[in-house]
């Protein structure tokens, strides 16, 4: 029997649940849109950046505070002659970071540290890690001492603790003084705060030691982000990587560690030597390492001595290029 009631029944039903697709679907859209939209911003500002936001804001609130927490190297132009940055406690608000380093560390989508620099002067920097060992520091001196060459030497906490004496002969010897973390931990892992306190112990050690202000930082096993590079900057150090490493760590032998620095594919105008105090063979290779560049037309000069203290930017190769 045919229900008149019981057809507009099943037209509202009909109606209502047509509704409630379009309901829906306007639901699904909309989350669709919310998610591309949040996906676009995280495109262009990455989850380190924001936090570099948040960590500078921060930082101007402090030192509006005078707060003096961070250690603050200031000097641009210091040299490896003996003299050390100042420290200041003002701060520049367009500084890399929130510090006094006026630059630009970013390339693309990240921050890079400094692996070479683009210069026309036919020179280069070598450099050494200490973090463990230091028997044949003295000889690597002498070396460096026989052909008039300054280097850098990266400490760490550790290694300054227990060899206090040999920090001071560095010092005194001429060379630069750069910081390679308290514990040698991988700093991409550590917060901020963390990754402050792993570098300012050090400088704090190296301080009350020899007076000396260090602004060189190479992070361990050249592990690093962009928030590691950013608080670098942000506590007034300039983040050092190499694009030269002679693998003397590997110890492969003298002649080994000879060939793969001087004749590396990378070797140029403004690069950064990687070695080791504590390796092996590296003391016994050094002088014909020195010998060989000398002869390719290059002048050995500390990092100091290399980069550009400031208004700089990075390529994509992490080679630091004056403005």
């Amino acid at each position: 029997m045919f229900n008149p009631m019981q057809k507009l029944k099943n037209k509202d039903s009909k109606k209502e649940e047509t509704n409630t697709k379009a309901t829906r679907a306007v639901y699904l859209m909309s989350t669709a849109i919310i998610i591309a939209a949040l996906a676009i911003f995280l495109y262009y500002h990455p989850l380190d950046d924001i936090r570099t936001m948040q960590s500078a804001n921060s930082n101007n609130v402090e030192n509006n505070g005078n707060d003096t927490g961070r250690l603050i190297a200031t000097s641009t132009n210091a040299e490896s002659n003996g003299t050390t940055p100042e420290k200041s406690n003002n701060t520049k608000s367009n500084g890399i970071g929130g510090g006094n380093i006026v630059g630009d560390s970013r390339a693309g989508k990240k921050d890079l540290p400094i692996y070479c620099v683009k210069t026309d002067e036919k020179k280069v920097a070598l450099s050494f890690d200490a973090a463990w060992g230091a028997d044949d520091t003295l000889d690597i001196l002498n070396t460096l001492d026989k052909y008039n060459v300054k280097v850098t030497f990266f400490m760490t906490g550790g290694w300054v603790k227990e060899y206090p004496d040999m920090v001071k002969e560095i010092y005194a010897r001429g060379h630069d003084l750069g910081n390679h973390s308290e514990n040698h931990k991988q700093m991409s892992k550590l917060s901020e705060a963390e990754q402050i306190q792993e570098i300012s112990s050090v400088d704090a050690k190296i301080k009350e030691i020899t007076g000396y202000d260090c602004f060189l930082f190479r992070p361990p096993y050249g592990d690093y982000n962009s928030t590691l590079i950013k608080t670098t900057y942000g506590i007034n150090h300039y983040p050092i990587q190499w694009d030269v490493d002679s693998l003397d760590w590997k110890d492969y032998g003298v002649s080994n560690i000879i060939k793969t620095v001087t004749q590396h594919k990378a070797l140029g105008n403004g690069s950064i030597i990687l070695m080791h105090n504590g390796a092996k063979y590296t003391a016994q290779a050094l002088e014909n390492v020195i010998t060989s560049l000398q002869e390719q037309g290059y002048t050995l000069v500390p990092i100091s001595q290399l980069i550009v203290k400031e208004n700089f930017h990075m390529d994509g190769t992490g080679r630091q290029i004056a403005n």
